[in-house]
């Protein structure tokens, strides 16, 4: 589990789910998502005081679970296929879980949120493959 392929995987996809998110969500898409969250989901938001240790840390977990699974179950040649996969499993499965269980954002933020999702893991696998 700990070889070097594991490991320059996991800290691969780290570096794109950490830095990746950060600039999505914090400066490309950021007025966007204001826009579509709803008011009880954003009094929720730390804000300034986010702690970047969680955030780091469940990066690098995520990560390391991709990796593993990559490693265990993918076709080595299709990193972006992986990542696009594991991506509709997070951005549709547990995004349509939320949408139904929580007032978190209306349905065109949820939906575009979906789409990021699936795009934004197929990059992650498809960096995870190259460093593999």
């Amino acid at each position: 589990m700990f070889t070097k392929s594991h490991l320059l995987g996991t800290l691969g996809g780290f570096l794109v789910l950490f830095l990746g998110g950060w600039l999505y969500y914090d400066m490309l898409a950021k007025g966007f998502y204001d826009a579509h969250t709803s008011q009880a989901a954003a009094a929720l938001m730390r804000g300034e005081d986010t702690n970047l240790f969680f955030v780091a840390l469940g990066s690098l977990v995520q990560a390391c679970v991709m990796t593993s699974l990559y490693d265990k179950l993918a076709d080595k040649g299709n990193g972006l296929k992986f990542g696009a996969f594991f991506g509709l499993f997070v951005g549709f499965g547990i995004g349509l879980l939320n949408y139904g269980l929580m007032d978190f954002m209306d349905m065109t933020g949820a939906l575009v949120d979906f789409i990021w999702s699936i795009v934004f893991y197929a990059i992650t696998g498809w960096v995870m493959a190259i460093v593999y």
